[in-house]
């Protein structure tokens, strides 16, 4: 039973039997007569039909009728009721109109199944111009001439008859008819002949000799496999028919899981009206509301499913065709030379498929002594799109060390490619050389291999007018106007699968898949002036700052409180750790800096100091690290998100972009945005180079090439410059396959290798081969180039210098402002007076009396004066200098000469008493003496005298041994 597992829900379908004119368990039919017609009371009958049926909630009637009036009986039942009725009949009853709810199924092959398998051969060879012969004078063919198309010519209609009993007369009618025909028909295909009718035929022409040895031979007839054979039939004669013949219960069976198969899809979108009856009462409808049986004859008419007799599919709605799946066969020689019944290949839904890639040419048909098949020999068709299909020029001899000799006709004249090729195959060297071109790549090799694999040969020429193809002007063009036109038995490129081209001709499957994209061109731009802090992002400098400062903060923390610190409770040192030497440090080790510094004497803070150098030493060698990578200038482009970014739907003035005439993408934004694909027709272009091409153009010719992804991603990966950039999210996915002309019987043999070769690697590999190449190829010799620096590239540093610049003279006013304004206020206040953590210059600032730098023009004078003409070093008196303050004075106008100098030389300074000295400090704290104040005053004023001296005649030593250093060095470096 094929129907169990069909049904959703765990529902099944009960199957009731009719017994005699009962319906099983339900209630009997009103009339008991077979004689009883329903037409005397059609409303007794109906009113019947509606408790026995529709009340015991029958989704479906399945019914065999005999006759034409019980056949009219179902359809007023059908229509009444409003349920689906199958009817399963020996012959098809013809009607005026189809009745969706009810259907009929056929048990006879109809005509129409024949002449679709013959229409297929004949297509499959390119055999358009036919003759028929009839062997039986009321035999019907009309539905064979009407599924004649335009595209095939009917030539003679020779009627054997009984009345052609005489060897001679049926010899003068053949040799008559044959001779008209020879030169206007290919091939005759013969109906109603049985194998003796049929053998007498081919023994009368062979034996006198009026068969034309062109003329191809189709019995048009399903035979049957045991009743063929091959005494008296010529070599090369085709038939068809089917191994097994269905029975009446495959049928029935089938009908069964028709009716399944649609409430099981019914049930999955509107469960409750599939399976509850809407009809309760037959003599009330409701035009307005749709019935459950209306609702499943919908989903009738869409299903479709390979049966036990053959496959299943409804035909206009109220058909059940069962289309048998038939054998083809050809009459060929054996290996030892004996006739043969080989088989072909099948005809399935509509197609043939050839179960080897081997077809029996003319030559095998007619030529008795070759022993085995020929190869089959195809013409094929390309287009040059890389990588998958190269070109390049033939040698001086005309020939192709590699790839395959192809012909660039400019043409897709058949006669004229005819001429061509058949010029080569003999040899002759007339073709001209400037046809010829060897074409390789992605797509040749795919199609050596399938050529090796299926075993054929094939002539291969590039496509007149360079087109994918598109219906323009009333008639295909390109690739697929000459598989249309019998011109190429197929069609190897890029060729990508679309609706519009599955329509008309054959694709096998997928070989490539691929989507579309945007490709643009990128700008190199000159860098900004901050360029130079691109290296790190905003964040890490405002992050560097800010630890910089609190790492100063916690130096001068650690130093204040060590024991061992740079401050006044620390060792009694001359100098002061304060924030602003922090700062100087950290400032220092951030930038290199080698200007001597105050370094921290705590172990602490020169732990935390090194702790920063190392952050420092990582900071700065990333921004080393990324600073020729930004300085160079950011690369700019046009930024789209994808095909429904508004710049394509809303195009500003002057932004182009456009696609390849007549391709799949062009065909894909005609279909999809009308507007848009409106405004780029102006801006498209014949083939991808010419697409790249303009966006490389200087100036630019357009902003964006829109293409084929798989055909951008090469372009960008060979692009010399590195200017090419395919940008936002791929759309409209789609597959590359091998074109075919329609009903060609090679598509599933072909479609099955490329299933193979993916699983096997196959297609891997020609991807590897292809697509693996150097991004960007010459981009590493233009390194040195690329990243040379110049002045424009640190403009940023130099603005910041000169605004350095002016800084330093605010900076410098800030100073004197704070000298003659703050200081003296501040001065005035008994607090607010120790800023030694903060910066020890503040600090002496605050706590002197005078202001040292006052003095130093005076003491530089006094030097030159003293040291003219006199080179020696003079002698100092420093016996107390260690007991001294450093105090200030105050300088006069005056000053000291020379001989007020010389007068102090020699003074001696007074001796402070032992028995109360002094702790004294250089940071202006001093403890207090135990002696009498009148004393001490004037022991202060002699040793503020003292000071005075011995630091005037210190400045002048100092002056004078720098000098001495300055002639020791200029003389060092002047020997040689």
């Amino acid at each position: 039973n094929g129907v169990a597992g069909l049904l959703p829900y765990n529902l099944s379908l009960e199957v009731v039997m009719a017994i005699e004119a009962g319906l099983g368990d339900l209630p009997l039919f009103p009339f008991s007569s077979p004689s009883a017609s329903w037409s005397n009371d059609p409303v007794s009958f109906l009113q019947s039909l509606c408790h026995t049926v529709v009340v015991q909630g029958v989704s479906a009637i399945l019914a065999f009728p005999q006759s034409r009036g019980e056949m009219l009986e179902l359809d007023f039942v059908s229509a009444a009721l409003r349920i689906p009725v199958v009817s399963i009949v020996l012959g098809e009853f013809p009607r005026r109109s189809p009745n969706p709810l009810h259907l009929q199924m056929s048990l006879e092959n109809s005509l129409s199944s024949d002449a679709d398998v013959t229409f297929s051969i004949l297509a499959m060879n390119n055999w358009f111009n036919f003759s028929l012969m009839l062997c039986q004078e009321e035999w019907n063919i009309t539905d064979f001439l009407t599924q004649q198309s335009s595209k095939f010519h009917l030539g003679s209609i020779i009627n054997i008859t009984a009345n052609l009993t005489s060897t001679s007369e049926l010899l003068n009618y053949l040799q008559f008819y044959l001779e008209n025909i020879k030169d206007t028909t290919s091939t005759m295909v013969m109906f109603g002949c049985d194998m003796e009718k049929t053998r007498r035929i081919f023994e009368i022409t062979t034996r006198f000799g009026v068969m034309p040895p062109e003329l191809h031979w189709i019995i048009g007839d399903a035979q049957n496999v045991e009743e063929l054979r091959t005494e008296g039939l010529p070599l090369g004669l085709i038939a068809h028919g089917k191994t097994t013949q269905a029975v009446f219960e495959h049928y029935v069976q089938d009908a069964m899981e028709l009716v399944a198969r649609a409430v099981a899809a019914a049930t999955m979108i509107q469960p409750e009206l599939a399976l509850i009856p809407s009809t309760t009462n037959c003599m009330d409808t409701d035009e307005r509301n749709i019935t459950s049986g209306q609702y499943l004859s919908k989903f009738l008419a869409n299903t479709t499913f390979d049966g036990l007799s053959g496959h299943i599919k409804v035909k206009g709605s109220s058909i059940v065709s069962s289309e048998n799946n038939f054998f083809i066969w050809n009459l060929q020689h054996d290996p030892v030379g004996n006739p043969m019944w080989t088989r072909l290949g099948s005809w399935q839904e509509g197609k043939i498929i050839m179960d080897y890639g081997i077809w029996p040419e003319q030559a095998q048909r007619h030529k008795n002594h070759m022993q085995h098949p020929t190869r089959l020999h195809l013409r094929v068709v390309t287009l040059i799109e890389h990588p998958f299909v190269f070109t390049r020029d033939v040698d001086d001899e005309g020939l192709c060390p590699a790839g395959q000799l192809c012909l660039d006709p400019l043409t897709n004249d058949s006669a004229v490619l005819d001429n061509l090729f058949e010029t080569l195959q003999r040899g002759n060297d007339t073709v001209p050389i400037e046809l010829k071109k060897c074409c390789y790549g992605y797509c040749i090799d795919l199609l050596e291999k399938l050529a090796e694999d299926m075993n054929f040969d094939f002539d291969l020429y590039i496509v007149g007018d360079g087109k994918y193809g598109a219906w323009k002007n009333g008639h295909w063009t390109g690739l697929v106007g000459d598989l249309l036109a019998g011109t190429a038995h197929m069609a190897v490129t890029s060729f990508s699968i679309n609706t519009a081209r599955s329509q008309v001709i054959d694709f096998t499957s997928p070989f490539f898949s691929t989507s579309l994209g945007i490709l643009v061109r990128t700008r190199d731009t000159a860098a900004p002036i901050g360029a130079f802090m691109w290296p790190l992002h905003w964040t890490m400098w405002l992050g560097i700052f800010v630890a910089l400062h609190i790492t100063a903060i916690f130096l001068t923390l650690y130093e204040w409180k060590s024991p061992f610190g740079m401050t006044p409770k620390g060792r009694n040192r001359n100098k002061v750790f304060s924030f602003s030497s922090a700062l100087n440090v950290c400032y220092a080790i951030l930038f290199g800096r080698t200007a001597a510094i105050k370094t921290p004497k705590c172990w602490t803070g020169r732990f935390l100091m090194n702790l920063w150098a190392i952050f420092c030493l990582f900071c700065l060698s990333t921004y080393t690290a990324n600073l020729a990578a930004v300085m160079v200038g950011e690369k700019i482009y046009e930024e789209l998100s994808g095909i429904h970014d508004p710049k394509l739907h809303h195009p500003s003035q002057g932004f182009r972009f456009g696609t390849v005439r007549e391709s799949s993408a062009e065909d894909y934004v005609r279909q999809s945005f009308p507007e848009m694909h409106e405004y780029m027709r102006r801006y498209n272009v014949p083939a991808t180079p010419d697409g790249v091409a303009y966006l490389k153009h200087d100036p630019e010719k357009l902003d964006a090439f829109i293409m084929d992804k798989a055909l951008l991603d090469y372009e960008v990966s060979i692009d010399a410059d590195c200017k090419l950039l395919t940008v936002g999210k791929p759309f409209a996915i789609e597959g590359y396959g091998i074109g075919l002309p329609p009903n060609s019987p090679l598509t599933s043999n072909i479609s099955d290798l490329i299933s193979q070769y993916k699983s096997h690697g196959f297609m891997d590999v020609l991807h590897d081969k292809w697509y693996k190449v150097v991004p960007c190829g010459k981009r590493s010799f233009a390194v040195t180039e690329t990243l040379q620096m110049g002045i424009k590239h640190f403009s940023g540093l130099f603005v910041m210098l000169c605004i350095g610049f002016g800084l330093s003279i605010l900076t410098t006013i800030g100073e004197h402002i704070v000298y003659r304004l703050v200081l003296p206020r501040i001065k005035k206040k008994s607090k607010m007076k120790y800023w030694l953590h903060t910066s020890q210059r503040l600090h002496r600032a605050l706590n002197s009396s005078f202001i040292e730098d006052k003095c130093q023009p005076k003491t530089k004078r006094v030097e030159k004066r003293s040291h003219v003409g006199n080179s020696q070093h003079a002698v100092w008196n420093t016996a107390n200098l260690g007991n001294c303050h450093r105090k200030k004075y105050i300088c006069t106008d005056e000053g000291q000469n020379e001989v007020t100098i010389r007068q102090h030389q020699d003074i001696l300074l007074p001796q402070v008493r032992r028995e109360t000295p002094a702790s004294l400090t250089t940071n202006g704290k001093a403890e207090s003496f135990n002696i009498p104040r009148t004393s001490v005053m004037q022991e202060l004023m002699e040793l503020e005298k003292q000071i005075e001296i011995i630091k005037q005649e210190l400045q002048l030593a100092m002056d004078r041994k720098s000098e001495l250093e300055e002639y020791q060095r200029t003389n060092r470096t002047a020997e040689p």
